[in-house]
């Protein structure tokens, strides 16, 4: 696996009823390969993964694997309870034909240092499958920092960290301790340049689920050193690239999908729609990035 490019944290797209939708996560994994996209992530966050059932789980993958056909990689995030479970999730995801794993730390406890390197041993004996490490402790508060990663260094199969503490200069620690050891993909829309000029080889993102080409774009020409060029399209962007850090993110990227392209916005409960001021505010938002866009075309 080549472990560079644009991987779209995928939502999962859900009917009126609350039943997954299929037919729409496969129609939108194919819009975002259409648009050049390195690789494919279903079942992340984003793809409200702990309001799934396994069984629904399972099918999301295997659709998934439908209709990505080996054109670019596809990734299953995992997000379990227990070690037990989530080392049988491991080798359910590769049967059914995931090629790289996304793996969380445990939902169910807050674990330290020593636990935390157990439970990716765990999770990497399992399978043989490629491992990103989910390193996000402002909303599961672990941290796979660098002393934790060096009890993990040795370990062949985890080979990629989603680095999504906020704080830029974790990438250049990451570099420093470990070289080329792990790549390194960001994992926050809003740090994404910044990210880039400091080294990492991908990102993981949850806006390019409505603005794959445009994602892609900024990617590729910030790889290439055009910082210049790329930064106003990145300024025109990230007031929208800022609701992909906040706790409704979920809501937040499926209004935006359904607004570019007409996805559905249903999420699961917990989750509740978008209502009142707070719809009116992401709308906002939302509609000026699309009209900025369109004028951005125009000019082109």
């Amino acid at each position: 696996m080549a472990w560079s490019g644009v991987f779209p944290a995928v939502t999962t797209k859900l009917a009126g009823d609350g039943a997954v939708d299929l037919a729409a996560t496969q129609a939108s994994i194919e819009r975002l390969v259409a648009n050049g996209v390195g690789g494919v992530i279903v079942l992340p966050m984003l793809g409200e993964n702990a309001a799934l059932t396994q069984g629904e789980r399972e099918s999301v993958v295997a659709a998934a694997r439908e209709v990505v056909a080996g054109r670019v990689p596809l990734l299953s995030g995992l997000a379990e309870l227990s070690s037990e479970n989530a080392a049988a999730a491991a080798r359910t995801y590769r049967r059914l034909g995931a090629e790289g794993l996304m793996v969380f730390p445990s939902l169910a406890y807050r674990t330290d240092r020593r636990e935390t390197v157990a439970w990716y041993r765990g999770i990497a004996g399992a399978s043989d499958l490629p491992i990103m490490i989910y390193n996000n402790p402002l909303a599961y508060r672990v941290d796979c920092d660098v002393p934790t990663l060096e009890g993990l260094a040795d370990v062949e199969s985890i080979v990629c960290i989603k680095e999504e503490s906020g704080d830029i200069r974790r990438v250049t620690d990451l570099y420093n301790a470990f070289g080329d050891r792990f790549a390194v993909f960001c994992g926050v829309d809003d740090l994404i340049l910044e990210s880039v000029a400091l080294g990492v080889t991908g990102w993981v993102s949850g806006m390019t689920n409505a603005w794959p080409a445009e994602c892609v774009r900024i990617f590729e020409r910030a790889r290439a050193g055009d910082f210049a060029g790329v930064r106003p399209l990145y300024r025109l962007m990230t007031p929208a690239f800022h609701l992909d850090t906040d706790v409704k993110l979920v809501q937040y990227i499926k209004l935006a999908e359904h607004l570019v392209y007409g996805a559905p916005e249903a999420v699961r409960a917990p989750r509740l729609a978008l209502e009142g001021e707070e719809r009116a505010r992401v709308e906002a938002v939302i509609r000026r990035t699309i009209a900025a866009l369109e004028g951005v075309a125009a000019d082109a």
